[in-house]
């Protein structure tokens, strides 16, 4: 009797031992700046707080988005920071959030992200693949993106008709609309397409206001260059995870951490747009900007009867555009 006590006693602390053990996972970040970039910074914060949930993590800096992808994709990384449209592939619903003209401003964007992460839609957070299991265990804003052209003088969409516009290539909402508007989509990837627009193999380029000075946006503006102050999406960052190899119940202690600190991204992201010398700034009067709200909720529905966003996250940004300017027109409107 003594001796199955002894035994049990035994097995009861290797237990105990090894759940006091933090789990070791190699998480790959895409930061273009590596190390020294703010989504990296950002990532080392979060592995902090991260040994509070049991989780040992060892940050790989990657400065190629796809070198990341398919890094996880190896196994060589059990969770990756990426884009959202790089990560829509594990989970449409999370990648929607990036619509074009989906949130519209920070404020949208804030509370879109927030509502997504909420413990209520933790099951929308899982997805499987190929018989692979995944889970989105964070989103974390970069900002609106900015149309930026070489030539101030394309100061209207009808404009940019023919001309060069860098799309990143695994993309197909951003090609789709380049389309629709007459210019010619330039396929590009995250590590290029503002090098193309500096060096004038393209006219025009989308871009938040968090890539403008890092990726030197100011020298493809040159002295006649511009930037349409009306935000065309919401880009962020995905934080893709195989949770078989997290402890238990990471992904909602981690999304709860993204949701704390997005008045600190947002803040950040209000200072870099607010940064960008206002001589830039082509500012639209609300004619032009209803008709260009229009052309985007006419793209926006279109790509997601393709298939490409998720209808229910496009219901989601809906209320939340309209929960901020109800006197929109497209409130009283259906179809999204």
């Amino acid at each position: 009797m003594k001796k199955t006590i002894f035994t049990l006693a035994t097995f009861a602390a290797v237990g105990l031992a090894s759940t006091a053990q933090a789990a070791k996972v190699d998480v790959c970040v895409f930061d273009l700046l590596g190390k020294s970039g703010e989504s990296f910074q950002m990532a080392q914060e979060w592995a902090l707080a991260a040994k509070g949930w049991g989780a040992e993590i060892n940050l790989i800096p990657r400065q190629d988005e796809a070198v990341a992808d398919n890094d996880f994709k190896a196994g060589k990384c059990d969770g990756v920071f990426m884009t959202a449209m790089r990560a829509r592939q594990y989970n449409k619903f999370v990648g929607s959030i990036d619509a074009l003209g989906g949130a519209p401003s920070n404020a949208i964007a804030q509370r879109a992200i927030t509502f997504a992460l909420d413990k209520r839609n933790a099951p929308k957070m899982v997805s499987n693949l190929g018989g692979k299991k995944y889970e989105v265990a964070g989103i974390s804003p970069l900002g609106s993106a900015f149309i930026f052209v070489r030539d101030k003088q394309i100061d209207s969409i009808e404009k940019a008709a023919g001309k060069k516009f860098a799309v990143l290539g695994y993309d197909d909402a951003q090609k789709i609309m380049v389309q629709r508007v007459g210019a010619q989509a330039v396929i590009s990837d995250v590590s290029n397409f503002v090098a193309k627009f500096n060096n004038g193999q393209v006219d025009m380029v989308g871009a938040p206001a968090y890539a403008y000075k890092p990726l030197e946006i100011y020298k493809g503006l040159g002295s006649n260059g511009a930037m349409f102050n009306f935000p065309v999406l919401q880009v962020t960052a995905d934080f893709v995870i195989r949770p078989d190899q997290f402890p238990a119940g990471f992904g909602q202690k981690s999304r709860d951490w993204f949701v704390k600190n997005l008045p600190k991204s947002f803040a950040l992201i209000n200072r870099l747009e607010a940064n960008i010398p206002a001589k830039f700034k082509l500012n639209l009067n609300a004619e032009d900007k209803t008709k260009y709200q229009k052309l985007l909720r006419e793209g926006r529905m279109d790509m997601t009867k393709r298939g490409i966003y998720d209808a229910g996250m496009m219901g989601i940004l809906k209320k939340a555009r309209c929960s901020v300017d109800k006197a929109n027109f497209e409130c009283s409107l259906g179809g999204e």
